[in-house]
């Protein structure tokens, strides 16, 4: 089968390949894809930044597809299904966090990338029959994280304002969207103002361009403060978050991808009785109520571009660059 895989002794560090089609192990089954995604940590595979990399290992954590074998007879009943697979594996018994075992779809086992996965046979999800197999792709990895940042974490409520960041990525989409069906109003932040008019189309109420300056001051302005904030960024500009978050709320980050902050306002957060959470993934009880949400609501992901697999190089470019607005999407 085609798939795409991590070389970190060539230029491009990601090569599509022919390799073995995988027969399902012991609980497990085999989806033949019909449309994956990419998410940052694919990227940040490519560019050796993940850790335990092994070359050869397929990249993807999204996926959507049919299943076409399985294992044992008691999984049977999934022949033929239109899937979705939730990329979170071994979360463990606790709702409050990840357990040691915990690990993601796409490094250190194979993953979606590819015309075939073989994967256990609980991750499987029928597709929500509203959705396209791009959207249904797009879906997984970043539905969960959102959901768990703005519902499980930021016990949003209706009428909340919340603030978004980062707009252009696939879990702010799904943030700003979850928020918006949850009766809040939404502000979103982005360097980019195509991406902030594209997030006030979509229904967000204000847009802010975290590289002026004077951002956190409109922002107070506008809207008072926010009771929770969804960021995936940290870095120095969590105290500018800081600055307008409301006293008793609640900022949620599930990402660093400005690294540490260099100082932290505590003061500021102690006397405003702020919350300050980590987010990652999450557990299954979070994505079966993630896809109840999706179906119910029908929420559609926004899905940037698609690409062939064949492509997948050009698709990693376009994240790398930062250009998409949602996900990007590979079909074979």
């Amino acid at each position: 089968m085609r798939a795409v895989v991590l070389k970190q002794g060539i230029e491009e560090k990601i090569q599509v390949c022919d390799i073995p089609k995988p027969n399902p192990k012991p609980g497990e089954v085999l989806v033949k894809i019909k449309a994956s995604a990419l998410n940052h940590r694919d990227e940040w595979s490519r560019k050796g930044l993940y850790p335990n990399l092994k070359d050869g290992i397929v990249l993807g954590s999204d996926g959507a597809g049919i299943v076409e074998a399985v294992d044992s007879e008691s999984d049977s009943k999934w022949i033929g299904k239109e899937v979705i697979i939730n990329p979170a594996i071994n979360w463990g018994t606790s709702q409050l966090a990840q357990g040691k075992d915990f690990e993601i779809l796409g490094m250190p086992r194979n993953g979606t990338l590819a015309e075939y996965v073989a994967v256990p046979a609980d991750r499987l999800h029928e597709k929500p029959s509203h959705l396209t197999w791009e959207e249904a792709a797009a879906l997984p990895l970043a539905g969960l994280t959102a959901y768990r940042a703005v519902v499980y974490q930021g016990q949003i409520e209706a009428g909340q304002k919340v603030l978004v960041t980062g707009i252009g990525g696939g879990v702010a989409q799904f943030a700003a969207q979850f928020a918006l069906v949850h009766g809040a109003e939404v502000s979103v932040s982005s360097s980019d103002p195509e991406k902030i008019e594209k997030a006030k189309a979509l229904g967000a109420s204000h847009g802010f361009n975290y590289t002026d300056s004077t951002w956190t001051d409109q922002a107070k302005e506008l809207t008072d403060g926010f009771d929770l904030i969804i960021d995936g960024a940290a870095g120095d500009t969590l105290n500018q978050l800081i600055q307008v978050c409301k006293p008793g709320g609640r900022i949620v980050f599930y990402g660093a991808t400005r690294g540490n902050p260099g100082k932290l306002e505590a003061r500021r957060i102690f006397w405003n009785q702020l919350k300050i959470m980590g987010s990652t993934m999450g557990s299954d009880a979070d994505f079966l109520h993630m896809l109840n949400l999706v179906s119910s609501k029908k929420i559609k992901p926004v899905v940037d571009q698609v690409f062939a697999l064949e492509d997948a190089v050009k698709a990693f470019d376009r994240m790398k660059a930062g250009k998409q607005l949602g996900k990007i999407v590979l079909t074979p």
